[in-house]
């Protein structure tokens, strides 16, 4: 039987997404953030961490 409670990952953006790559821009959005201090809860999956590891000197991390 599956676990039923999902591990998620709450991430925080920490700096400006101005001037950067536009890869990167649009990796903010697709993690749900385009304002600095803005926060997103998600499920904590293979996707999401690439997502973050692509944007992590712009974001916080926090796991839960």
């Amino acid at each position: 039987m599956a676990d039923a409670k999902k591990k998620s990952v709450t991430i925080t953006q920490i700096h400006s997404a101005a001037g950067r790559q536009g890869y990167q821009r649009q990796t903010l959005i697709g993690l749900g953030l385009n304002k600095i201090r803005r926060s997103s809860t998600l499920e904590d999956t293979p996707a999401v961490r690439g997502m973050i590891n692509a944007v992590k000197h712009l974001v916080k991390v926090d796991e839960g």
